[in-house]
């Protein structure tokens, strides 16, 4: 099976050079690896992997991952995508093969971290990069049973290209997308199973920087899950939930909030996406005007 990789990046040039050794350390060598940038700067100054297709084109995941899908020439079985923080084990591509294969009724997965930063100050790559030798060292096989679960993670998803290649993420929830790969894989469900499996592991490492503005990221929270109940990718019960939850954290740490979050911009954020509910204005890209 041929496995291609898509990485969307804004901000993390050492995190996204890095990918191409990964891929030399793969057991399964992927067909095609496309990095998806926004500037020059996405990467380290004199970047060049013969192996590598680098595509620049507009900030914001979506847009980023969409192109990259545009861009793939190698017609794969499979396409992978990973966040540029996501170091995976040397089995990680062989692994989404095999999952693949085993299970024809499979349209898109997503694997088995071993950690996530994403809720902490993050992992250093070195940490990760440990856990993920002690994992590669047992060198055990695939697990390639299938588990249930309402939408991938989009630091590690994969999806049969079949299914996938005339499908793109929304771009109407700009810059980080918040839910984003929720509302992709949800969209999948009516061709095939989408389910969660330990047949490839990684360490997500949740680097800080790169990411959304905390008044931006905040009016997200509300805006995006509003308009996928509307779009019918997310039930009303589970945005309710992802809102409730993401404005209690909020308020409750705004004065003593993590050094890694800005809690009272999210807050703020928050209100101002409620404002706009009230009112009639609330849409995801109302990001882009402040």
């Amino acid at each position: 099976m041929k496995v291609a990789i898509v990485i969307a990046s804004v901000g993390r040039p050492q995190e996204l050079a890095r990918w191409a050794d990964h891929c030399r350390r793969q057991t399964l060598t992927p067909c095609e690896i496309v990095f998806s940038i926004a500037s020059d700067a996405d990467l380290p100054a004199g970047f060049h992997d013969n192996t590598v297709t680098v595509l620049r084109g507009p900030k914001g995941s979506s847009h980023q991952r969409n192109s990259g899908l545009n861009a793939l020439t190698s017609a794969p079985d499979v396409v992978a995508f990973f966040d540029d923080d996501y170091v995976p084990s040397r089995r990680c591509l062989e692994g989404i093969a095999r999952v693949f294969e085993a299970h024809p009724e499979l349209v898109g997965t997503t694997g088995r971290l071993l950690a996530d930063g994403i809720h902490s100050a993050g992992i250093d790559f070195e940490t990760a990069s440990a856990m993920i030798a002690r994992f590669d060292a047992e060198d055990a096989a695939p697990n390639l049973v299938l588990n249930e679960t309402l939408g991938t993670y989009g630091c590690n998803m994969a999806f049969r290209w079949s299914v996938v290649k005339d499908v793109r993420f929304d771009e109407r929830l700009p810059l980080y997308a918040w839910q984003e790969d929720v509302d992709f894989s949800r969209r999948l469900r009516d061709h095939g199973v989408v389910a969660r499996t330990e047949a490839f592991v990684g360490v997500h490492q949740g680097v800080k920087g790169g990411r959304t503005a905390g008044q931006k990221f905040g009016y997200s929270q509300i805006a995006n899950p509003l308009y996928l109940i509307r779009k019918g990718t997310m039930p009303a019960r589970d945005a309710l939930w992802l809102m409730t939850r993401n404005m209690a954290s909020n308020h409750a740490k705004a004065f003593r909030p993590e050094p890694w979050i800005d809690r009272k911009g999210r807050a703020e954020g928050n209100w101002r996406a409620l404002k706009d509910l009230v009112t009639g204005r609330l849409q995801p890209e109302r990001i882009l005007e402040f």
